[in-house]
């Protein structure tokens, strides 16, 4: 059988069992369990696929990805995060457009404690589009930064995202949470810098009111108080990673360690809360190991098929630029983004475009983050970016998919300037991670 063949009877049964409504992690199984059945001598090869998939599961690697979910879910229902946005939108006074700068600054730093952007995105669509509504705030101005900063959270550590994509790809943990600060913090940047934008050119998007006025004493006691205790997790976190002090799973416990002090010292630790934190998190991580399951034995598959060469010569026998090449893949994560959701992108793509692009000659860790910024921008690609519709779900009830479509965009156009500046400047992010 030639490699394109064995490529599409893989990918075309995951597709077609996704397609009559089967979960993605088991829909990968079954597609596995065939092939290996197919290509590796029936019950033999399916034993020694299995046994494969068990042994990626013990990767240490895969800690982070419960622990980082639980610091999100503990951070969440203990209300740490609405304690963390109060206190920013107090400080802010009078700014114009302030709460589309609130959600931007509160949005990034809960982005960075929670690790989810679906649970970023719907903390903050149904904590500030409520009030940006009531003060008169136009549907761009309310919904749009919420869609960018929600997609913060893949890519600022600690994202459970990213652990389980350098996982899957081979590629060093903890060099890939790291590459994501500095382009993060660029992102977040531009997201600030579209509001002043769109401030200045209609005034009336974001109308004025007015607001109590704090002393310099209120503020260091709200600064201090309500918003340093929280980012200090994270600043620790990944001072340690830095230094090299700590390993990302020791970043990821003492992550969640802190965060549960800080709700027991804030006295906002109840059982209801940490029930509904384990339980969220449990659910997450075991569709994650699943997902690894089916990702390990899917790569193997595709390497004694012979699939995974001969597409690697096949695209790389074409005289294109390694730049070029990088944007066509680039493009077919956005194409399947408007269609499938990030995890199914993952399975698909990582066992066939790292090895591709390690024949390219492009560095893994930058690879991976221009991938995590692919998978960002698709959470938001009409028509099925799935943070638009977490946002279509708390938005108000007269908000159409059209405005939210049309809320998106500029924000998608600040993840695309970070990708071309990152294809210029790829120090941006190796720089820390060399250190």
């Amino acid at each position: 059988m030639e490699w394109f063949e064995s490529l599409a009877l893989l990918l075309g049964s995951i597709l077609v069992l996704m397609a009559i409504g089967m979960p993605v992690a088991l829909a990968f199984l079954a597609a596995n369990i065939l092939g290996a059945w197919f290509f590796m001598g029936g019950a033999k090869g399916i034993t020694l696929l299995l046994n494969n998939g068990f042994g990626g599961l013990t990767n240490y690697a895969l800690v982070p990805i419960p622990l980082f979910l639980l610091m999100g879910e503990i951070f969440f229902h203990t209300g740490l995060g609405a304690r963390m946005f109060n206190a920013i939108d107090r400080l802010l006074g009078k700014l114009p457009g302030r709460l589309s700068y609130v959600t931007v600054l509160g949005g990034t730093a809960f982005s960075t404690l929670s690790g989810s952007s679906m649970g970023s995105t719907a903390l903050l669509g149904s904590l500030m589009v409520p009030e940006m509504t009531t003060r008169g705030y136009k549907k761009h101005m309310s919904i749009g930064p919420i869609l960018g900063t929600g997609g913060l959270a893949i890519i600022i550590p600690p994202s459970a995202l990213a652990v389980l994509l350098a996982t899957l790809a081979r590629i060093d943990v903890g060099a890939l949470l790291i590459a994501g600060i500095i382009p993060g913090l660029i992102l977040a940047s531009f997201y600030i810098a579209t509001i002043y934008i769109q401030t200045k050119i209609d005034p009336s998007a974001a109308p004025a009111y007015d607001v109590e006025t704090l002393s310099w004493g209120q503020k260091m006691r709200l600064l201090f108080g309500d918003v340093m205790p929280m980012l200090s997790v994270m600043v620790l976190i990944v001072i340690g990673m830095v230094g090299g002090l700590i390993t990302p799973s020791e970043a990821a416990a003492f992550g969640a360690l802190g965060v549960l002090i800080l709700a027991v010292l804030f006295r906002c630790l109840s059982w209801e809360a940490m029930k509904k934190s384990v339980v969220g998190a449990l659910r997450v991580t075991l569709m994650a190991y699943l997902i690894v399951f089916g990702s390990a034995t899917f790569s193997q598959l595709l390497a004694f098929s012979g699939a995974s060469s001969g597409l690697i010569r096949w695209a790389t026998s074409f005289d294109l630029a390694p730049v070029a090449m990088l944007l066509v893949m680039f493009g077919v994560l956005l194409l399947l983004g408007m269609f499938m959701e990030q995890i199914s992108m993952m399975l698909l793509t990582v066992p066939i475009f790292f090895p591709l692009a390690a024949s390219l000659g492009f560095d893994p860790i930058w690879f991976g983050l221009i991938i995590l910024l692919a998978l960002e921008i698709s959470f938001t690609t009409p028509p099925f970016g799935l943070l638009l519709f977490v946002m279509k779900g708390v938005a108000p009830k007269d908000t159409t998919m059209r405005e939210i479509y049309l809320s998106a965009f500029p924000y998608m156009g600040c993840s695309m300037l970070l990708v071309a500046l990152l294809i210029l400047f790829p120090q941006l992010a190796l720089w820390l991670p060399g250190m």
